[in-house]
């Protein structure tokens, strides 16, 4: 459902008031730039950008970190975004998995002038440590404590249920790339806390309290919850987990009548803080 933006003239400087975050005007450019991808754009009242990185309070001035982009949705949206006073990582655990948004920076360089590729998980410091080593040809990682913002968006699962646990490493590395004070902005797919019979992680969703848990222990405070990119039609109990509903629809055409009136998933977005 399409949430309507509460916008107001500031003194002279268009600006949107999102709750009580203002967004830049360069914020509502971005999401309107015409290197976006059409489908993209079409799901732009599900996944509420403008709100979204408002309320992560991301600026053009800053240095950003998106983690595992895949094919690069708030990719598009962030370089432009970034590309005149920021800098912005795409960090991905190879440089193939990194390859759509490679290509898109190739098609539109002004756009993406800014953006570096960077390797998540870092290579591991030792052969006991959980984080894959990458290949020798693999981007290099993000610096320490050389971000603004780090952001990753319905990540955390693919962490939880790979081949190994990867979710306490992949917290930790995003707190060691953050300057002090700096903010970590994640939205996930969200599990009731009640839920039973769902497995955790493996359908596609996490409990709150577990991804407030990786977090913590990694050493980030909680600082704010946004119910933007939440969805109470989501019942959270299919089969197939979350990719039942749009835009993956993985039992095709069997009821999906019921699972586009849903819409996409109930998410929690959350932000965290590295303390100063």
């Amino acid at each position: 459902m399409l949430r309507p933006l509460l916008a107001v003239l500031m003194l002279g400087s268009a600006t949107l008031a999102v709750g009580q975050r203002a967004a830049p005007s360069a914020l509502v450019d971005a999401t309107k730039a015409t290197t976006r991808t059409p489908a993209n754009v079409a799901r732009d009242r599900y996944r509420h950008p403008v709100e979204t990185l408002a309320f992560f309070g991301v600026k053009p001035t800053d240095t950003v970190v998106e983690i595992w982009p895949s094919g690069g949705w708030y990719t598009e949206i962030l370089a432009p975004y970034l590309a005149a006073h920021g800098s912005f990582y795409a960090a991905g655990p190879t440089a193939k998995a990194l390859a759509t948004v490679t290509a898109k920076q190739a098609a539109a360089p002004a756009a993406y002038r800014t953006m570096h590729l960077a390797t998540f998980p870092a290579p591991a410091a030792s052969t006991d440590a959980p984080a894959a080593v990458p290949a020798a040809s693999a981007p290099p990682a993000v610096p320490a404590g050389s971000a603004d913002v780090v952001l990753t968006f319905r990540n955390v699962h693919n962490w939880r249920f790979g081949k190994t646990d990867q979710t306490q490493a992949a917290f930790d590395q995003m707190f060691a790339m953050l300057k002090p004070g700096g903010t970590l902005g994640l939205v996930e797919h969200r599990l009731p806390e009640t839920a039973v019979g769902i497995e955790e992680a493996r359908s596609g969703y996490m409990k709150q309290s577990s991804v407030i848990g990786f977090a913590t222990k990694a050493g980030f405070r909680l600082v704010g919850e946004s119910k933007v990119n939440a969805n109470p039609r989501d019942t959270h109990d299919y089969a197939k987990g979350v990719w039942t509903l749009p835009p993956s629809y993985i039992e095709g055409d069997a009821d999906r009548a019921r699972y586009t009136a849903i819409g996409e998933s109930d998410r929690m977005t959350l932000k965290f803080v590295k303390p100063a």
